[in-house]
């Protein structure tokens, strides 16, 4: 049987009564080129049912992990009340000092005229949204949207940005990503692509049973893993608080290699620069902090501090600063990870000279605006010369989506 007959939705529950309009849908096995393409084009031609969801108080909060903490400062910075948070594990973040001031209710412990009239944000993007939306509105909830979405609406004032979704595409938005869909390695990819394109096309939840969604390697993926004791010099661009340069420096058996993290945000670097001082000596003193911001070029930009994860280059910014490009820091990495906030593209351009120079693997985070679609990975597969080129999502609610760029000498 040809695959483009084996590729079948399995399930199909797209018309969704009290989740304004959101779908999903289940396929069997993974996509070839071929019927990836088809499938490309029945997303450009269905309807999309989403809107922004603006924010309808009382507002509660579900999930207290790190979405959930930013999605309270978030609030917090604009003058949004939340009026409380919802977790399993209430019990727990009810002692921790961030959730203090805020009741926090196990959910089996909400009253009903709260789940009635409130507007529940999901602050969780490590399961399915619609999964656990559904168990919610059985439980009573009459209003449950993703958190993203709701900061979506919000754009002006914040630089938030991964609720965003992508409008009708053009004649060329279609041949520039059917294009890419077929220069991926491998059929994951290209699964893992159609549904980042479903979500942020259409705010439908597609699965594939050959790709699962795995969050636990985020930037170490097996084929990233295969080649990770040959890497001397890590570049962290977007290290925040130093998470993932841990990550690395606990995956590499290297004594030797070096990491060098960069990080704009100010709070951030301090907070990396703060669990450096708690490690021994022959871990700290082989990472190096650079409070840059990467850019295609180097140029003033205002830059939007104090956000967390969040922080980024955007008009929204409170600092002045002048950008720096990655050939311009004279670095020879061996793996360049970037995570910028919808800056990946502009970094990638500042570092053209050293990219071939040192022929780095390659991660970069492509779900922060519609770069991600197309215009990244295009740019990727046109710019770099005898490299593959993988996708990975590393999270739900097109959210996690990571390119990755091999030399083909390391197969």
């Amino acid at each position: 049987m040809a695959l483009a007959q084996q590729v079948r939705p399995a399930d199909d529950t797209s018309a969704r009564t009290g989740l304004s309009g959101y779908g999903s849908r289940a396929f069997d096995s993974v996509p070839d080129a071929k019927t990836a393409g088809e499938l490309l084009r029945g997303i450009d031609a269905a309807q999309c049912r989403f809107f922004p969801a603006a924010v309808q108080p009382p507002l509660v909060l579900y999930g207290g992990g790190d979405l959930g903490r930013l999605a309270r400062d978030y609030c917090c910075g604009l003058g949004i009340e939340v009026a409380a948070l919802v977790d399993r594990n209430a019990e727990r973040l009810r002692q921790d000092a961030f959730w203090q001031g805020l009741p926090v209710f196990a959910p089996d412990e909400v009253a009903r005229d709260l789940k009635a009239t409130a507007q529940l944000a999901v602050c969780v993007a490590t399961a399915p949204f619609l999964t656990l939306a559904e168990t919610l509105a059985r439980d009573g909830w009459g209003n449950v949207v993703p958190f993203y979405d709701v900061a979506e609406s919000l754009r002006a004032v914040h630089p938030l940005s991964n609720g965003w979704f992508v409008g009708a595409f053009s004649p060329q938005d279609m041949e520039e990503t059917a294009r890419v869909l077929s220069g991926w390695e491998d059929d994951v990819s290209r699964a893992h692509h159609l549904q980042f394109i479903a979500w942020r096309r259409l705010r439908e939840e597609w699965t594939f049973e050959d790709a699962p969604v795995r969050g636990g390697d985020r930037f170490f993926i097996p084929e990233i893993m295969a080649h990770i004791g040959g890497v001397r010099m890590f570049v962290d661009g977007g290290s925040y608080d130093g998470r993932v340069t841990d990550r690395f420096l606990a995956n590499t058996e290297s004594n030797d290699a070096h990491v060098v993290a960069i990080e704009p945000d100010l709070e951030n670097a301090a907070a990396h620069r703060q669990g450096l001082s708690a490690k021994p000596d022959d871990m700290s003193g082989r990472v190096t902090i650079l409070n840059e911001a990467l850019d295609a070029t180097k140029r003033e930009r205002l830059f939007h501090d104090g956000l967390g994860y969040a922080s980024q280059l955007s008009q929204t910014g409170n600092r002045l600063l002048r950008t720096a490009t990655i050939d311009g820091l004279n670095l020879s990495p061996d793996f360049l990870k970037l995570h910028l906030e919808g800056g990946e593209l502009d970094a990638l351009k500042g570092g053209m000279e050293t990219i071939n120079r040192c022929r780095p693997i390659i991660a970069a985070t492509i779900y922060h605006n519609d770069d991600g679609i197309w215009r990244t990975p295009s740019w990727l597969m046109s710019e770099l010369r005898g490299y593959r080129f993988l996708m990975r999502l590393h999270s739900w609610c097109g959210t996690g989506a990571v390119v990755y760029a091999l030399p083909e000498e390391l197969q």
